[in-house]
């Protein structure tokens, strides 16, 4: 088995395209999630898409097809974007872990498990690489582990939902303008609501993507 070299800055490629990231990621052994996984899970979407989407790690579905966002919550993402009036094909979405962390149930079913804060940091190079390469106008975070990524351990979504905010300056980015940044739920978590609120928790997370819909507008005026 392929041995552990801590922290993805080990990988990075000299050329820093988003095709070029994609490959070299494939050979990532930042951290000792490889070592289940099925494989590397980069983001996809449009090189120059203007609309970052930031998740938490790919699940057992976006692990068997390598692609972010095809599973469940991808499918409740997308609903949600044409319903805020952003056309999904045209956002980028990844991850800020690329491999799926999770536990056998049964001995086969893969339950998701949460990434800690030590394989959040060792993938980070790979996230900050992509928003370098991207250049997005909008960054949008789904859920705590993507926003603390990004805005450090500490921040907590339901402070600061929808608020726009900007990069900490400590994040090691060359960009040309500064981003937008707002935080949200990740889709996963209103499926996970069986509640009476679960339809409020879904309009309230379309409006916060129409938020970053307005706050892409004002950035390209």
């Amino acid at each position: 088995m392929a041995s552990i070299t801590a922290g993805a800055e080990h990988y990075l490629p000299e050329k820093r395209s988003l095709s070029a990231l994609k490959a070299a990621a494939h050979g990532c052994r930042g951290c000792a999630l490889f070592e289940n996984a099925t494989q590397t899970v980069f983001g996809h979407g449009k090189a120059k898409a203007s609309i970052m989407l930031i998740g938490e790690q790919p699940g057992d579905q976006e692990d068997r097809a390598g692609l972010p966002f095809v599973g469940p919550a991808g499918r409740l993402l997308s609903r949600a974007l044409e319903a805020a009036d952003i056309d999904p094909a045209s956002t980028y979405q990844t991850n800020a872990v690329k491999h799926f962390k999770f536990t056998r149930k049964g001995g086969k079913r893969r339950i998701h498990e949460k990434p800690n804060r030590t394989e959040v940091v060792a993938c980070r190079p790979w996230l900050f690489a992509e928003i370098e390469a991207l250049r997005p106008h909008v960054i949008v975070c789904l859920g705590a582990t993507a926003a603390q990524s990004l805005l450090g351990a500490s921040f907590r979504v339901s402070a600061h939902r929808g608020e726009i905010l900007r990069l900490p300056a400590a994040i090691d980015v060359r960009l040309a303008s500064e981003p937008a940044v707002l935080t949200t739920v990740h889709p996963s978590a209103i499926l996970r609501d069986r509640s009476e609120r679960r339809d409020e928790a879904y309009r309230a997370f379309v409006d916060d993507l129409r938020g970053a819909r307005s706050a892409h507008a004002a950035l390209t005026r």
